[in-house]
């Protein structure tokens, strides 16, 4: 459904991203990858997204690297830089929807692992964005100035099961969106991490992941209810 685009960073400089546009888009969604970078998956979540009336923009903050290797995804996770990739790329990809005016010419962020850390970080340094959807994870906590995300509305899938984002830190977390008082809407589901990525199933997947289709459809449908309303 998509295609290869580039588009301008918040600093000016030349970025590459996925772009899925919606027949009739509502508004317009910025993705944000798992530490595999971006694969079949995460261009089907954008494609997902479109089919919804959400035009999809996934920026390749891997500069065009992916993998299917845990030791190769670790190692590019923890060669990117976050706070560059928050403030100029899903910043700039958010800069760039915007200017698009598609629908009501309001513009969400949502990611996944990694990309729900930053979902996080880029609510703190984007201010244009105009709503968040987070998947299973979260930057340190000393990172985000939840005061900065003000009244934009947030939303949240936790599992708890999950062995990498530890239920502790979701409600550090929780204390301090609702300390600032950022509408929050936080869902937990009797899960493992990544339990909404299909390809998170059989032998091959990591051991802390398993995809479960119920928790997933009814994760997902929140999520697209919560789109329309805040973006709609």
């Amino acid at each position: 459904m998509g295609q290869l685009i580039e588009f301008k960073r918040a600093d000016g400089l030349s970025a590459k991203a996925y772009c899925a546009e919606a027949p009739e888009p509502v508004a317009s969604v910025v993705v944000i990858q798992e530490w595999w970078g971006i694969n079949d998956q995460i261009r089907g979540v954008a494609d997902r997204l479109a089919a919804a009336g959400f035009s999809a923009l996934v920026p390749d903050l891997y500069k065009g690297k992916s993998t299917v290797a845990q030791e190769e995804a670790h190692h590019l996770m923890t060669g990117l830089d976050f706070g560059d990739a928050a403030a100029n790329d899903v910043r700039g990809a958010v800069q760039h929807l915007k200017a698009q005016g598609l629908g009501s010419g309001k513009v969400g962020v949502t990611g996944y692992c990694m990309g729900g850390a930053l979902s996080l970080l880029s609510m703190v340094m984007a201010p244009e964005a105009d709503a968040a959807v987070v998947w299973y994870g979260y930057p340190p906590l000393e990172f985000i100035d939840a005061s900065k995300i003000g009244a934009r509305p947030l939303m949240a899938h936790w599992a708890t099961q999950d062995k990498a984002f530890a239920l502790s830190g979701v409600e550090a977390l929780e204390a301090k969106l609702k300390e600032a008082q950022v509408p929050y809407e936080g869902h937990r589901y009797l899960a493992h991490h990544a339990f909404a990525n299909e390809t998170a199933v059989g032998p091959g997947r990591l051991a802390m992941t398993q995809y479960d289709a119920a928790w997933a459809q009814m994760a997902w449908d929140r999520t697209l209810r919560f789109l329309g309303q805040q973006l709609g």
